[in-house]
């Protein structure tokens, strides 16, 4: 867990890409999914980050599945 006070960048949502099999971005009521398979693409991380650069919250890892932002049915989908 890292707390909230820490900031996270560009450099550690690529890395968070990565790691994941799956990416589930939610900006309101629209959700976008990747599946990264080991390459952080550009898109991917300009899509975890906000406006300010730093990963969007709330940022949750559930096994090799990524959520960033929240959605109410995306997290549904990935935690029930």
């Amino acid at each position: 867990m890292v707390p909230a006070s820490k900031k996270l960048g560009k450099s550690e949502a690529a890395r968070m890409a990565r790691e994941a099999s799956r990416v589930v971005v939610a900006k309101g009521k629209k959700v976008t999914e990747f599946k990264p398979g080991g390459k952080a693409a550009a898109e991917v991380v300009a899509a975890m980050l906000g406006p300010t650069g730093n990963l969007r919250a709330p940022t949750a890892r559930v096994g090799k599945v990524v959520l960033v932002g929240f959605n109410e049915d995306a997290y549904s989908d990935v935690l029930l």
